[in-house]
């Protein structure tokens, strides 16, 4: 029986990226980051499973000036990464593509400008999203390198991890994607 390739992406745009137990950044400890963009120059991404406990979406939206009122979608703000912490971006599904929305993959899309905010707050703009505050970034060869010392697996991303509104369990679901259970997972090098 001839033997299957398994396609192995070089680039991990439209993945997860789900921190090991042997991550040593203690700000990405059980996290899982949606790569929004990856090449040679370095890689985005976002952080979707911590809260932005600080503000909510509604103070964000006066703090802009923006009005809201019964039809504002209720989103619940996330720590997005330490770098541009205040910068706010907003992954989404695809349905609502205006001017600076850049599509990460067919279905997701994200958006880093206000009429987006706009939008969610007249109860329009996507069917599905989520508001991070920050980013996460590597430059040229980082994230790789992180990758290779265990300290993060990466999971094709799929909608019902993405936007999952309990934050809580994206981890262990992101995991599970990928064929792991926690409780077999371990911090610490195998010795011989």
């Amino acid at each position: 029986m001839p033997r299957s390739r398994i396609e192995i992406p070089t680039f991990f745009a439209g993945h997860l990226l789900v921190a090991m137990p042997s991550m040593s950044d203690s700000r990405f400890e059980r996290t899982v980051i949606y790569m929004c963009a990856h090449n040679p120059d370095g890689a985005m991404g976002l952080v979707i499973n911590k809260p932005f406990e600080q503000l909510t979406f509604p103070d964000l939206l006066e703090q802009l000036g923006i009005d809201s009122g019964p039809r504002t979608k209720q989103i619940r703000l996330r720590a997005g990464g330490p770098v541009e912490a205040g910068r706010g971006f907003v992954l989404h599904s695809d349905d609502y593509m205006h001017d600076g929305s850049m599509r990460v993959m067919p279905g997701i899309a994200l958006t880093a400008t206000v009429d987006i905010l706009k939008a969610l707050a007249a109860g329009s703009g996507p069917r599905k999203s989520l508001l991070a505050l920050g980013c996460a970034g590597w430059s040229a060869g980082q994230l790789e390198g992180e990758i290779q010392r265990n300290g993060w697996l990466t999971v094709p991303a799929d909608d019902e991890i993405v936007f999952e509104p309990e934050l809580d369990s994206i981890w262990e679901r992101a995991l599970g994607k990928a064929g792991i259970a926690v409780s077999f997972l371990s911090g610490e090098a195998g010795h011989a």
